[in-house]
């Protein structure tokens, strides 16, 4: 099974940068693609972006420009710098498959955005 834990996160102002990061353990991690997803209090779950296995990243439109995922393959951990944070950013940002978010949903991080 597909074991994900975040860790990171934390309260900014408007205008800050945070970073959290994914460690994911039980598949081929450097062959997988990981996306960041996030949940914002009463709504759904939406992809943030996703990184492949060659390190090719898409972004959601919301967060393009000001978010950047990278991956360290010998440590099985997927990073989301996040920069130029707005009060809209706040969620719980979890990881999961960047294709298809199948595996466990772990504990998420939690990103809190006000002034």
């Amino acid at each position: 099974q597909v074991q994900v834990v975040e860790s990171g996160g934390g309260a900014v102002q408007p205008g800050g940068s945070l970073g959290i990061s994914c460690a994911v353990s039980g598949v081929i991690f450097s062959l997988t693609t990981v996306g960041w997803y996030r949940q914002a209090p009463g709504k759904q779950r939406e992809k943030v972006g996703t990184i492949a296995s060659d390190g090719t990243t898409n972004y959601a439109d919301s967060v393009k420009g000001r978010f950047t995922i990278s991956r360290d393959n010998a440590k099985n951990t997927v990073y989301l710098q996040m920069t130029s944070l707005k009060p809209e950013d706040t969620a719980v940002y979890f990881c999961n498959g960047g294709i298809v978010p199948r595996w466990n949903w772990g504990q998420g991080a939690q990103v809190t955005v006000s002034p």
